[in-house]
């Protein structure tokens, strides 16, 4: 296999949290010796994951095993996924914003038709269901576990607890008609075709849709790691995914 010299748009801020995690946990470990320092296993982490690169030609540019660099990445994802922020630490930062935006995304996986619960009608794909909560300014600020794509988003919300939780902390959230009748601090537009909407109706959703397109910020943050949008992973691995990037994200930010 040909290696070459290549980069990775990541900020070193990720880069130098990562290594400082992975010094700790190797001193708890009590870790003597390893093919790649700490700063090193943590830029083949970020590579993995910013670029979602195959184990086999990250081994090979990074002068190891394809079972080693899978046994570092596993290990420093678990570690950062760890790390993540819970939902009730995402809404006691939230309680200082005027309102969150709240909405659904698909990240898309490598299934077959027979894999129905992991279809999503509406995206018309296979992928697994994860919530994104942002900002007034669209800013990530907590993603959470993934549900096979079949999985809506209101029902989503629901087991995840996202909806109980913001109301208890009387917390104004936006969302979208996939929202429909969550209720207690849950805007979402007014239902109906357009044209049988009254024009109160209409100037209140379009300004309910301006404010609301700014979780996209969010959703593509999460998606500018390559490895999100091209998962050949087990389903079981892609909490831990996410929930990686979300603090790498969330570390660089701060």
């Amino acid at each position: 296999m040909l290696v070459y010299p290549s980069g990775v748009d990541v900020s070193s801020t990720a880069l130098r949290f990562l290594a400082a995690r992975l010094k700790e946990h190797r001193r708890a470990l009590g870790t003597r010796w390893r093919r790649l320092n700490a700063g090193r296993q943590a830029l083949l982490t970020l590579a993995h994951l910013r670029s979602g690169q195959p184990y086999a030609q990250l081994a090979a540019g990074f002068g190891i095993g394809t079972t080693t660099a899978y046994r570092y990445i596993t290990e420093a994802v678990n570690l950062l996924a760890a790390l993540a922020p819970t939902l009730a630490e995402a809404v006691r930062a939230a309680s200082t914003k005027a309102y969150v935006i709240l909405d659904g995304t698909l990240l898309p996986i490598d299934r077959i038709a027979a894999d129905r619960p992991f279809y999503s009608g509406k995206h018309k794909k296979h992928g697994m269901n994860v919530q994104v909560i942002a900002d007034p300014k669209g800013r990530l600020m907590w993603a959470s576990p993934a549900l096979a794509g079949a999985v809506h988003d209101i029902r989503a919300a629901r087991e995840h607890g996202i909806i109980e939780a913001l109301a208890e902390a009387g917390i104004v959230c936006w969302a979208d008609k996939g929202y429909q009748g969550a209720g207690d601090t849950v805007r979402v537009p007014y239902r109906g075709r357009w044209d049988i909407l009254s024009t109160g109706q209409q100037a209140v959703n379009r300004s309910h849709a301006k404010i609301r397109a700014l979780v996209e910020q969010a959703i593509a943050t999460l998606k500018s790691w390559r490895l999100l949008s091209e998962l050949r992973c087990s389903t079981t691995h892609i909490t831990s995914l996410v929930q990686a990037v979300l603090c790498l994200h969330l570390a660089s930010s701060n």
